[in-house]
């Protein structure tokens, strides 16, 4: 116990726990400043402790309160069993160790198919609910994925993939070029219907706990496009499932998003509207995801995030040769990624 954070031991103390608890366990993180505890206690079931850099005033803090919104859907979240914002710490409703990223390595087909689905459901809810009670109450509402922080993103990418990861010396020309690329992508998908997104919804946010799927790490919600969150979810730089299943999980989305009697040729037209867009949309969220990847690793001295590039970079392959709309793009990376030629 004399090993752990301070302010750990305060609230251990402080709450009348210390004397029932067994061992604290650090858990692996995210990519956030957020470091996570699990507490075992005697006779009693474990609980797990998010310890923020900083106090924070718990009515006010974005998990808290994007955790009051999604179980208003209701979607399943871990329960907030204590908050402590003085010592900047919240307790937390234990889920366990086993994410979707690592059940897929040990579930029969059919387990996978379930459970995705489970999450693609979420997906539609998310949206759908998100509608409905959309106030400024919650901060998602307030924020949003617009042309400033798309191409945020996007210049992210260019300067902590391929500049500080990979290396690459972009000369003037191209540089502009490749900016006019990034401000195209940023201000179609700006421009695409606005929904309540998780904002980084894939297979290591989702746990598995008693067969359920729960939600995790969705304090940074906010409005994005429709195909954002679905994009995220199974074009994922963690996992690789097959086209086939890509295909069939958009297509079950795309039938909960149907309103009842659409005309068939109506929902024809969008469907392929949606599948264009979810490329577009996919594309920046891969690139993206490079970006982070090499900002951990060549600025946060991370390396764990160096084996989940080479999925991704095959993800941004196939998107752009599957479109002649982005030719120049593909023939602009293809001058600092020989992957993507």
């Amino acid at each position: 116990m004399s090993a752990l954070p301070a302010n750990i031991s305060t609230y251990l103390e402080r709450s009348g726990m210390a004397p029932r608890v067994s061992s604290v366990l650090p858990l692996t993180g995210d990519a956030s400043d957020r470091r996570y505890f699990r507490v075992l206690r005697r006779e009693e079931p474990s609980v797990v402790i998010a310890l923020n850099a900083e106090p924070f005033d718990a009515d006010r803090l974005p998990f808290v309160r994007v955790a009051g919104l999604f179980s208003a859907m209701p979607l399943p979240v871990p329960g907030i069993l204590d908050r402590a914002g003085d010592l900047g710490l919240l307790v937390l409703e234990d889920l366990g160790d086993v994410t979707l990223q690592a059940h897929l390595g040990a579930a029969p087909s059919a387990e996978h198919n379930r459970l995705y689905r489970q999450a693609v459901s979420f997906i539609e809810a998310m949206q759908r609910r998100g509608a409905e009670l959309a106030s400024p109450e919650y901060p998602p509402y307030g924020i949003a994925f617009d042309v400033e922080k798309l191409l945020w993103e996007l210049e992210f990418f260019t300067k902590h993939y391929l500049e500080a990861y990979r290396g690459a010396v972009i000369p003037p020309p191209a540089r502009a070029a490749l900016a006019a690329e990034w401000r195209v992508l940023a201000e179609e998908l700006a421009g695409e219907p606005r929904v309540l997104c998780h904002r980084d919804y894939h297979s290591r946010n989702l746990m598995l706990h008693r067969g359920e799927l729960y939600i995790i790490d969705f304090q940074d919600a906010r409005l994005g496009p429709d195909t954002y969150d679905l994009v995220s979810l199974v074009r994922d730089s963690y996992v690789d499932l097959t086209e086939s299943a890509v295909d069939e999980l958009i297509a079950y989305f795309i039938a909960l998003k149907r309103p009842s009697g659409t005309p068939q040729a109506e929902f024809l037209t969008w469907e392929r509207e949606y599948r264009m867009r979810f490329d577009v949309m996919a594309l920046q969220r891969n690139l993206k995801a490079l970006g982070t990847f090499g900002y951990q690793t060549s600025v946060r001295r991370n390396p764990v995030y160096i084996q989940y590039i080479p999925r991704t970079i095959r993800h941004v392959q196939k998107n752009l040769a599957r479109h002649r709309r982005f030719a120049r793009l593909r023939e602009l990376l293809g001058g600092v990624m020989e992957e993507v030629r």
